[in-house]
């Protein structure tokens, strides 16, 4: 998928739906979700959640982390490809810092779905989940 960096999440998705020879109907029914919500994400009408990204990931065996930054392409420049473990000195120092936590009211869901990020590269600093965070609120409407 590295071709993909430079396409639409909505592209990327249609692409290789049709490569696989799926409809969006068999799409959505692996993913639990509705046809037209399919064809909302292949024409960048609609943002994926993380769950969603995820299930796509796996159901059109594409790389997750890739597909992740293609839904939101403002987290990118805040993931340096130069490292992926498991816990990045940023993420651990995000974690320590329970003032930070309390004070953008994270929740324990929105900081399983942040680990998950900590693990597709090193993050800059702390305070750039925040903005990742902020950033996934605001694709959610939250």
């Amino acid at each position: 998928m590295a071709e993909a960096k430079t396409q639409s999440f909505g592209r990327v998705i249609r692409e290789r739906r049709r490569q696989l020879d799926l409809t969006q109907e068999e799409v959505a029914r692996r993913i639990k979700t509705s046809v037209p919500y399919i064809g909302h994400l292949e024409g960048g009408k609609r943002h994926p959640s993380q769950q969603v990204v995820v299930k796509l990931s796996d159901a059109l065996k594409l790389d997750g982390g890739e597909l992740f930054l293609l839904a939101n392409p403002k987290v990118g420049p805040l993931i340096s490809e130069q490292q992926k473990a498991d816990a990045t000195p940023a993420w651990t120092a995000f974690v320590k810092d329970v003032r930070l936590r309390k004070i953008h009211n994270i929740t324990d869901q929105e900081m399983e779905n942040l680990s998950q990020v900590a693990k597709m590269g090193e993050v800059q600093g702390p305070r750039d989940f925040i903005f990742i965070l902020n950033t996934i609120r605001q694709a959610l409407g939250q």
